[in-house]
């Protein structure tokens, strides 16, 4: 059986422009075509696919993914056993990943075969090529971006459940802030956004306030940022942006 391009994007949670590029870098080539030219995968493509994404979530960059792969003296068996045990120090949301890769094992010792939602369902709907390329060309010459990387590599599960809880109760205390009216330059509100800016240093980096405006600005302009925040209240990414912007101009008098 073969897939088609779009087939093969809805399985796995990533863009059709993502499966193109992989095409065209080498990295991921169908090996079918239809008559009319298009592009048809196989399982054994889908195999190499999900390879390719776990290497991609663990953080390996394209390059590094193409040589462990086409790596001629490599067991397909090792790869996934390197893998496990990278996703099993990861935080908590990467642990669905580590049982894929132990539900693909167990697969391929017994000779099962995953259907392609089994293969890719660990990534849930969300493409990790689109956010560790982002990243990268957004801030990877940056000494921010530097530190964090160093911070969070040392992270462990208990410590990123800290961050989640610490991030789910500031939405909560922010959205009750919303709901009894309260206004982005009302002290609360500019307590809540230097809590806020805190969390940043406290866990990731130093964030002055003048960086911490231009993430607000971000928080905004970026769809996904906006959907973010406005997921634990509508409006609350513009009402957070405007609040940073009080409490900037708040500590600069």
């Amino acid at each position: 059986m073969s897939y088609s391009v779009g087939q093969v994007a809805g399985f796995a949670g990533v863009t059709v422009r993502t499966l193109h590029h992989y095409d065209d870098i080498g990295l991921l080539v169908p090996g079918e075509r239809s008559h009319a030219g298009h592009r048809r995968y196989s399982d054994a493509d889908l195999d190499r696919l999900q390879q390719i994404m776990f290497y991609r979530e663990l953080g390996f960059p394209l390059d590094e993914v193409a040589a462990l792969l086409d790596d001629p003296a490599a067991d397909p068996r090792a790869h996934l056993r390197r893998q496990h045990e990278l996703l099993t120090a990861r935080i908590e949301k990467l642990q669905k990943m580590a049982a894929a890769v132990e539900h693909a094992m167990e697969a391929r010792t017994m000779g099962i075969d995953l259907t392609p939602e089994e293969r890719f369902e660990v990534f849930g709907d969300k493409d990790p090529e689109q956010y560790a390329e982002e990243a990268e060309r957004r801030w990877g010459g940056t000494e921010a971006y530097a530190e964090s990387q160093r911070r969070a590599a040392r992270y462990t599960k208990d410590d990123w459940k800290r961050v989640q809880a610490e991030v789910a109760d500031w939405g909560e205390r922010y959205d009750a802030l919303m709901a009894a009216g309260g206004t982005p330059d009302s002290p609360a509100a500019m307590d809540m956004a230097e809590e806020h800016r805190q969390h940043i240093c406290g866990w990731f980096y130093d964030c002055p306030y003048d960086m911490h405006q231009g993430l607000a600005d971000m928080y905004v302009s970026d769809e996904r940022f906006k959907a973010f925040y406005d997921a634990m209240r509508p409006g609350l990414a513009e009402h957070l942006r405007e609040a940073i912007r009080a409490n900037a101009a708040r500590h600069a008098s």
